[in-house]
């Protein structure tokens, strides 16, 4: 395999094992709450990489369907994964515990964007967009579709809902 080839290789296999595991993330106590969670993180992780792409914050140089301007497959596979996961753990937790919760996922999301920003060409940060930013961001938009879902819920109650 050809050095140029390592970043398309890195993709297709982190797709795939997200592909995999999604399944298991939805087919689980409350398979409608968890299709909820997926499609809330699948619309609002697409508008934002949208709105920062367009704005010229991010680019992805390579990409798996070069004909988008978006990561499709962070997009519609890894952050709804991650989503799903971070949702089933923090179902029954505090405010507190749903803070804490948080690091775990987003800590070693934002050391993998930041290698591959700075070591591939998989991902650009422009016009001062930092690891920081990504950290930050993600933090944000996980407790948005968390508090989302949570109103849902509440919204539900007494309904084929997780309690």
């Amino acid at each position: 395999m050809r050095k140029k080839d390592y970043p398309y290789f890195f993709l297709v296999s982190i797709t795939i094992i997200g592909l995999v595991l999604l399944p298991f993330a939805i087919v689980k106590r409350s398979f409608k709450d968890w299709i909820i969670v997926y499609l809330v993180s699948f619309i609002g992780n697409f508008f934002s990489d949208e709105y920062l792409v367009s704005r010229g914050y991010l680019k992805y140089p390579k990409k798996l369907f070069p004909k988008y301007k978006i990561h499709l497959p962070f997009d519609y596979v890894h952050y709804p994964l991650m989503l799903l996961y971070y949702n089933q753990w923090t179902l029954n937790s505090k405010p507190v515990g749903i803070i804490l919760k948080l690091f775990p996922f987003v800590i070693p999301q934002t050391i993998i964007e930041t290698i591959a920003s700075k070591k591939t060409n998989l991902i650009k940060w422009k016009k001062g967009w930092t690891w920081y930013h990504s950290l930050i961001s993600l933090m944000f938009k996980l407790l948005t579709c968390r508090a989302i879902i949570a109103i849902i819920r509440k919204i539900n109650t007494g309904r084929i809902s997780a309690r």
